[in-house]
């Protein structure tokens, strides 16, 4: 009998195990994966612990991160955001349209203000509309945003004709290839970015009731929270950070191409985000979990191109890597 009872209470001590397991592999499994991958490239890769090397890694994952980090918000709310893609082509091309004075006349320093704002601003406020659709209809989310995937680069392309813009504005480009102290402005600009969504999302009220608003609608709302004035508010964030990050892309390039700025970019945020163990049911988010998602695609992406491996392969391993992030979050919350 001593035996048989032993038996029978195994599987539930070993429930508890597996399920702090599972938490501990969604918790530091990115981390982890990073570690892993820069120690393999440091010890089989040419020169990838050069400064050249570091700045073209970090130089391409900026606007991926800023996207992301909206997107962690939104994904955190219980939404999803599909159309940062077409509002960084809007914001893109916006911007030197309004500085080489194609929309109206302006005066070199106006212009140049004005392209640093307005665009964001106008993102902001298309990020603004897709959460209306969201709360005021209530349409899901994907098929909101799906509107403005479809038509913002629509609008972007109607705004240039279709035609490529190439400028050459040093106070403009300094957003996209300036430094300070060395430092890229664009890496300065995703850390601070990061810092303060993580600031907001972890110490403060609005990010407690974003969590609780996607963790459970129904109890946030019964408790008093403002669900619908923090979903818009998330949107009008990820539409105005997805501006930004078009700004940087078309100021990196000295040009802006409608039809290929934030090409792809909001499947990129949403793998960096579920790569980075935020839960895409939302109620639970990590702004530094999304930052290490990004580095480690960017890294996976960099390690295969280094090694002769076809750049389409990255794809196949991105989708991998969303599929295998997914299945870790289903055994953490089955267990738990």
């Amino acid at each position: 009998m001593a035996d048989t009872s032993v038996q029978v209470h195994r599987p539930a001590e070993a429930a508890p195990r597996r399920a702090s397991m599972a938490e501990a592999v969604r918790r530091y499994g990115v981390l982890v994966a990073l570690v892993l991958l820069i120690l393999f490239n440091a010890a089989f890769t040419p020169n990838f612990l050069s400064w050249q090397t570091v700045n073209v890694n970090l130089t391409q994952v900026c606007a991926i991160v800023i996207v992301g980090v909206g997107m962690t918000l939104v994904i955190a709310a219980g939404g999803i955001d599909l159309s940062v893609g077409s509002l960084m082509a809007i914001s893109g091309t916006l911007a030197p349209l309004i500085f080489m004075g194609k929309l109206f006349p302006v005066s070199p320093g106006l212009g140049l203000a004005l392209a640093f704002t307005v665009p964001i601003v106008a993102a902001a406020l298309l990020g603004l509309f897709n959460g209306w659709l969201v709360t005021r209809f209530r349409i899901q989310p994907i098929v909101a945003t799906l509107v403005l995937f479809i038509a913002g680069r629509g609008i972007a392309q109607v705004m240039t004709n279709g035609n490529l813009q190439v400028f050459k504005e040093p106070t403009f480009q300094f957003i996209g290839l300036g430094r300070v102290l060395g430092v890229p402005v664009q890496v300065i600009l995703m850390a601070i970015i990061v810092a303060v969504a993580g600031y907001a999302l972890t110490r403060t009220v609005f990010g407690r009731q974003l969590l609780a608003v996607g963790g459970n609608p129904r109890a946030a709302r019964l408790s008093g929270i403002a669900s619908k004035s923090i979903s818009r508010w998330v949107y009008a964030i990820s539409g105005a950070l997805a501006g930004l990050a078009g700004l940087i892309v078309v100021a990196r390039n000295g040009a802006a191409d409608a039809n290929l700025v934030g090409l792809g970019m909001e499947l990129d945020a949403i793998a960096a985000v579920a790569v980075g163990g935020t839960l895409l049911t939302g109620g639970r988010a990590s702004v530094i979990g999304t930052l290490l998602g990004a580095l480690v695609i960017q890294l996976v992406r960099y390690t295969l191109l280094a090694n002769g491996v076809p750049d389409a392969a990255a794809l196949v391993v991105k989708a991998g890597l969303i599929i295998l992030a997914v299945w870790i979050q289903q055994r953490a919350k089955g267990s738990s």
